[in-house]
């Protein structure tokens, strides 16, 4: 049967002990210390963002982006139904009421259209609940916008900015997935009040556990840290004004960090590679359709290598297939669940047009990580093949 071969699993890029040793070898091993400036730094350099604060995750990214945009219990925030759920679980830790929107079919991302009609239902005291318009006796714009890049794949940033433009409503980026992707030749996450970025131990590049928040203004990464770091005034006994959190990332993960960034040009490459492998191997497969950029403006790190498949012409469907690469200790998983299929968020507003739907019930997220090897390659196509009679 061989190894396993997972999705996207962490590739080592061999400068990382170097800076974990000089953590330990000066015993700077508490939270914060040299490895986390460091690391803000060159994440500022990476990503062409102004500033930078080093977090746990990109899930606390994002919720410190929305405390300092004021979210509280019962506002309106307005997020991306295609996506993981951490893109939204924190909206509900405030209190706040999610309003999900679905996906366009060209990147898959947030719909400008949806998004429009989303603010105007706010707007007017009427908002729908998947197909069904659900009367409100408040009229309220969203307090924030959140936003996925799904896959790597940047979404239409240049049309989103212009409806949260419109209506005042600022824009949180959740490039969770797309650390290197670029949009009209900025990398995503820079487009916004804030971004996100997340190093889980899945990712384009890891941290084993991590996230970063980023933003153009200077004094809004600083509160970010501040709140991160319990809250703690200005005081030589602990002394506390308001609620913080326990949300720095160590220097010890931050080194780690530093060593993988060294080779994320490297992996974006590696990773747009093996997409380009699947494109050839499947290229005379009816049925099969893979994500894509739209244009010249989309530059997708391609994360995950993604594809749709159309059960009446391919000859087998995403479940086979899935369970094909099962049976040969290979890992592949089903695009995401949309959050308005959830049960935990099934009483949210949501603005649908079947797109992400569709996508979930057929889509498959196929193994991408940038160490599979030749002989992991050679399994993989096996598989491919056979299902699809290749």
């Amino acid at each position: 049967m061989g190894k396993k071969i997972y999705l996207s699993s962490p590739h080592m890029g061999g400068g990382e002990m170097k800076y974990v040793k000089e953590a330990f070898d000066s015993n700077w091993v508490a939270p914060l210390g040299p490895n986390v400036d460091a690391f803000e730094r060159e994440l500022c350099s990476a990503t062409g963002a102004k500033h930078v604060a080093a977090l746990s995750s990109g899930t606390a990214a994002i919720h410190l982006s929305l405390i300092m945009l004021g979210v509280g219990p019962g506002d309106y925030v307005i997020g991306t139904s295609f996506t993981f759920s951490a893109t939204v679980n924190p909206i509900a830790y405030l209190g706040a009421i999610p309003v999900l929107i679905d996906s366009e079919p060209g990147t898959w991302n947030m719909d400008p259209e949806l998004l429009e009609e989303a603010i105007t239902g706010l707007k007017e005291g009427v908002l729908r609940s998947g197909g069904h318009a659900v009367l409100r006796s408040d009229k309220r714009l969203p307090k924030a916008i959140v936003v996925a890049h799904l896959y790597g794949m940047p979404a239409r940033m240049k049309e989103i900015m212009a409806v949260a433009d419109k209506y005042g409503i600022p824009v949180v980026e959740d490039a969770a997935e797309a650390l290197g992707s670029e949009y009209m030749g900025r990398r995503v996450g820079c487009n916004s009040k804030f971004g996100i970025l997340s190093f889980n131990g899945n990712k384009i590049i890891t941290t084993s556990g991590g996230g970063a928040l980023i933003s153009g203004d200077a004094a809004l990464i600083e509160r970010a840290r501040f709140l991160a770091t319990q809250a703690r005034d200005q005081a030589p006994h602990y002394q506390h004004s308001t609620i913080g959190y326990n949300y720095r990332m160590s220097n010890v993960v931050a080194g780690i960090g530093r060593g993988q960034l060294e080779v994320l040009d490297l992996r974006i490459r590696q990773h747009r590679e093996i997409n380009a492998w699947y494109r050839e191997l499947l290229k005379d497969v009816p049925g099969v359709t893979f994500q894509s950029e739209p244009s010249p403006d989309f530059y997708s790190n391609f994360w995950l290598t993604c594809i749709v498949i159309d059960p009446s012409v391919a000859g087998t469907d995403r479940e086979k297939l899935r369970l094909a690469f099962e049976e040969a200790n290979i890992e592949s998983r089903p695009l995401w669940k949309p959050m308005h299929m959830q049960p935990v968020f099934a009483g949210c507003p949501a603005y649908v047009n079947g797109t992400s739907e569709k996508l979930f019930e057929n889509g498959l997220c196929l193994p991408s990580g940038s160490n599979i090897d030749a002989e992991g390659r050679a399994r993989i196509a096996e598989v491919l093949r056979r299902e699809f009679g290749i």
